[in-house]
């Protein structure tokens, strides 16, 4: 497949992946069964779609986050199904998939990782202290189960938003800055799941289209960090490619 028509299949699917999101994100916000149904189909085609556009876009083909990033978003998938369903033991399968999506996240960012640390991890590590230990109370009172893997996941995701900070320059600052963004906005994704999930007792419906509305534009903006990654060794190729 020739770089036009690699760059042009990314572009469609990466729309597509916008147009799925944005159903999902209403029909999340709707309730109903009918909804429910619905989503059975939109929101297992999220992670597929963004997965298979940075698959194919020529920009991600020397990124050093690629490999990475698409175990992430495998992860993400398996989350996603599995989030679906209902009850402690759905809840905690999806929130390991996610976690096993995270690991990859971060694997992929510690190995292009400045030396400084920085005030951004320093920072989250405090805010995980304040904020996880009232979670993981309000979780185990409804399942002890529940406790620990939201200590645990919090824990995880806290390490791949810290991780992204530490982020080295040297892959671009476009790149470096959809990394930051998209895992920011991961964390506070997940951060209005707990406040609707364990701490209010009737939480607003339009919450689950929060939800989805930044744990969609997460990840778009996570994939679009790995492809910028590889963007700057496409360079010279392209300005080689007679005129």
């Amino acid at each position: 497949m020739d770089l036009a028509r690699s760059r042009t299949t990314a572009r469609r699917l990466r729309a597509a992946y916008v147009v799925v999101a944005a159903a999902d994100t209403l029909l999340a916000g709707t309730g109903g069964e009918r909804a429910h149904r619905a989503r059975l189909l939109s929101k297992p085609l999220l992670m597929p779609l963004l997965a298979a556009s940075l698959a194919t876009d020529p920009r991600a083909a020397t990124s050093p986050l690629r490999t990475t990033t698409l175990v992430a978003e495998a992860g993400g998938w398996g989350g996603d199904v599995l989030l679906l369903g209902e009850g402690p033991g759905r809840f905690m399968a999806g929130a390991g998939s996610f976690a096993v999506g995270h690991a990859a996240y971060i694997r992929g960012f510690r190995d292009r990782s400045r030396a400084r640390c920085g005030a951004a991890p320093v920072a989250l590590a405090a805010l995980w202290v304040v904020t996880t230990p009232p979670l993981a109370l309000a979780a185990a009172r409804q399942d002890r189960r529940l406790g620990a893997s939201v200590a645990a996941y919090s824990a995880v995701l806290s390490s791949m938003v810290a991780a992204a900070t530490r982020v080295d320059g040297s892959l671009g600052p476009a790149a470096r800055r959809s990394t930051v963004a998209g895992a920011g906005l991961f964390l506070f994704s997940d951060a209005i799941i707990g406040l609707r999930e364990l701490l209010l007792e009737e939480s607003p419906r339009r919450l689950e289209s929060a939800v989805m509305l930044t744990y969609a534009a997460a990840q778009l903006l996570l994939a679009d960090g790995a492809a910028r990654a590889g963007a700057p060794a496409l360079v010279p190729a392209v300005s080689r490619t007679p005129g």
